[in-house]
């Protein structure tokens, strides 16, 4: 069973779940999941590998969408970035009765060519044993962007001196974690909003023609001067796009 954070009361709107991208935690989401949990029950989940969630050897998107698919009570409406938006997309596909409308930040359900081994290298070279304090370990990662070296290092336990992340199945499911699973013949026909960052290349014109296959009632909108960390840019944009969409009548 995934860690789970809950922001909030239930209310009589649906709950809103939270699935984080790669390398990130539900803590990302505290200040963003506490705003909006004015309205809703909000729940930020650790993805498998993540967090404080059991580590697991495979990591794919089925799979994913199945930890998602066990913490879910009732049916609610799911946000999820990056990884966490595929596998929140995965999860509306496959268990449809279980989502309400649902918010993809900032990736498309399509397989992309770049990688991450880059940042698991990173990670895996920070000398963890003369670490007593994050700017030691931040010191190691000086010749990472300081937006990513403040990332990572919510993923470090000083005190057991060990990273929250399994970086070896993570690196070995690099493929499908890049990749998207094969859904022919799904459909998700519940409200949802592809929510991008106006100078992200993650989410081009030429993807919506799957996105639209997939997802019928797909609503496409950008935060601008965002990238593809649009809700840490730009908290305040990101979380009223989301608030407006749950509360849309269509």
């Amino acid at each position: 069973m995934l860690n789970i954070i809950r922001h909030g009361e239930p209310t009589d709107k649906p709950n809103l779940l939270i699935a984080h991208g790669l390398f990130g935690s539900g803590r990302n989401w505290g200040v963003i999941a506490k705003r909006l949990s004015d309205e809703r029950e909000v729940v930020a989940v650790d993805m498998r590998n993540h967090g404080s969630s059991p580590w697991n050897d495979s990591h794919t998107y089925p799979e994913l969408a199945d930890d998602l698919a066990e913490v879910i009570e009732n049916k609610c409406d799911i946000l999820g970035h990056s990884m966490g938006g595929k596998a929140a997309m995965v999860l509306a596909l496959n268990f449809p009765e279980k989502v309400n409308r649902l918010i993809v930040a900032d990736i498309a359900p399509i397989a992309y060519s770049h990688t991450q081994t880059q940042n698991i290298d990173a990670m895996r070279a920070v000398d963890l044993n003369i670490v007593e304090k994050r700017q030691d370990a931040m010191a190691q990662l000086a010749h990472l962007d300081e937006g990513l070296q403040a990332f990572f290092l919510q993923s470090l336990d000083l005190k057991e001196k060990r990273w929250k992340l399994n970086l070896d199945a993570l690196e070995a499911n690099m493929p499908a974690i890049l990749g998207f699973p094969d859904v022919a013949g799904k459909r998700f026909e519940g409200e949802t909003l592809f929510l991008s960052g106006a100078n992200s290349t993650y989410v081009l014109p030429e993807y919506r023609n799957k996105i639209k296959e997939l997802f019928p009632n797909a609503h496409f909108a950008k935060i601008p001067g965002t990238g593809h960390w649009l809700h840490a840019e730009k908290p305040r944009e990101f979380e009223m796009a989301v608030r407006t969409f749950l509360n849309l009548d269509y």
